[in-house]
């Protein structure tokens, strides 16, 4: 059994794993190489390497070498968590942007953009729109004098305010939308998500639609970028075609566009330096992991990566559930199938073959949130058993199924059961609408709850009838 953890990074996936190991008994010891937020932390500690002890295959302990203010120090471990997530190094691929080595202006990836001051009076071009690109692009446009925003495929653009005022992921995440978009096929729910966006505004007449609109590609979220562009503070443009020494070229646009500033929003990519390749070996954006956890070739279960994916939903409770699991598998409690078994799923997941139905995850690290969440939550024994729920809180299995999938369903049952969470489920939409009810207003009591309450019984029944057909 692991006693003893080391937890590479102090990032929220690495705060789960340290609470994890300690409501499991076990020792974390947490290294974080910066000096903000960490665990039972050694600030500015970097781990230099990781590596299996001589006698690994019996005992499954690791040598982990850290340095720390210039000395270098090692340590046994019975298990290491690799918490460093997939934003550790800051992508930018200036060989893409011919005439980026004359450019006497200022650049920099959005990495290192702390404050909007710096681009006051300044003719502003932001590179790349995800959400940090069109954050800062709509955070300069309040003080540049001119704001384009480049971008390769679009995106769709959406608010943080949903249906009826309500949190978008309040009313997108839940279990009954779910099963309904992985039930039909990829081009209606591909019909049906654009339509969606566009009720909002027109992504085609601001010049943002995707180009490829059956991969799924990350969402943007921001309330205020729409009324930038229609107010003319921010440009929309294509990709570049050359830069020059003041200014640039778009591609399709002859004119030449004066330019001060450019920032490069063009993500991400990981590594890691520390451990050899053939621990974790990572290729084409991804690592061979086994539910992009545990390593499937080790001899030994005893070091998991947490945070190394992309879900489309909350990575603090996907990173806590995958810390739940695989602490209760360090120390013994749960077991990995055979190593064929679990070498034959890292490879399905890396080719990547879409069903035909629900949204198309086709990128590397990208996963269907809910779907992915039961997986690890069936392994330890803490999914909610709707059937049952409906014969004995019909209540509480209605509120599970057509309502938020909020983390409080996770502590429902199983290890790490929390009491209040059938409460908590059930009172989550007055906490929501606490902040926002400043001034109360009475409202008449509608004539068709009784008759709404009766059709979403209903629906349920049907719903839970077509699962378990």
């Amino acid at each position: 059994m692991a006693k003893r953890v080391a937890i590479v990074g102090a990032g929220v996936s690495g705060l789960a794993s340290v609470k994890c190991c300690l409501e499991e008994g076990l020792e974390p010891t947490c290294f974080e190489r910066s000096d903000d937020l960490g665990g039972l932390w050694r600030f500015t500690t970097k781990v230099c390497q990781v590596t299996k002890c001589p006698d690994f295959t019996v005992t499954g302990q690791w040598e982990v070498v850290t340095q720390h203010e210039g000395k270098q120090q090692s340590a046994v471990f019975d298990a290491v968590m690799v918490c460093t997530g997939f934003l550790t190094n800051p992508y930018l691929p200036l060989d893409s942007f011919p005439g980026i080595n004359i450019f006497k202006g200022q650049y920099f990836h959005s990495r290192q953009y702390k404050h909007p001051d710096i681009f006051k009076d300044k003719r502003v071009l932001v590179i790349g729109m995800g959400n940090s690109g069109t954050d800062i692009a709509v955070e300069a446009s309040h003080l540049a004098k001119k704001v384009f925003l480049s971008t390769t495929g679009g995106a769709w653009v959406m608010s943080r305010v949903f249906d009826s005022g309500h949190p978008w992921d309040m009313v997108f995440t839940t279990r009954f939308q779910n099963m309904l978009r992985n039930s039909l096929p990829t081009p209606v729910v591909t019909w049906l998500m654009a339509r969606k966006m566009n009720s909002w505004f027109n992504h085609a007449n601001y010049g943002l639609i995707p180009e490829d609109r059956t991969q799924l590609r990350e969402p943007v979220l921001n309330d205020e970028l729409p009324g930038r562009i229609i107010t003319g503070k921010v440009l929309i443009k294509p990709s570049i075609k050359e830069v020059k020494e003041n200014s640039v070229i778009f591609n399709n646009t002859p004119k030449e566009e004066p330019i001060d500033i450019i920032v490069f929003a063009t993500g991400y990519t990981f590594a890691f330096p520390f451990l050899d390749e053939t621990i974790v070996k990572v290729e084409n954006g991804q690592a061979s992991l086994y539910k992009y956890i545990f390593p499937a070739h080790l001899p030994q279960p005893t070091l998991a990566v947490i945070g190394l994916i992309k879900p489309l939903g909350s990575m603090i409770p996907t990173g806590e559930t995958q810390a739940r699991w695989a602490v209760r598998v360090l120390k013994g409690i749960n077991k990995l199938p055979p190593r064929n078994v679990m070498i034959e799923e890292v490879n399905e997941r890396k080719e990547n073959k879409h069903s035909g139905f629900g949204l198309c995850y086709c990128k590397a690290l990208q996963s269907d949130y809910i779907t992915y969440i039961d997986e690890l939550l069936t392994s330890i024994n803490a999914k909610p058993n709707l059937f049952s729920l409906l014969l004995t809180d019909p209540r509480l299995a209605c509120t599970i199924f057509f309502g938020p999938c909020t983390p409080y369903q996770f502590r429902l049952t199983g290890p790490g059961k929390w009491k209040g969470a059938r409460n908590a489920i059930l009172t989550q939409w007055d906490r929501t609408f606490k902040v926002t009810k400043t001034r109360i207003v009475q409202e008449p009591p509608s004539p068709f709850a009784s008759l709404l309450k009766l059709l979403s019984l209903l629906a349920l029944l049907l719903a839970i009838f077509l699962i378990f057909l």
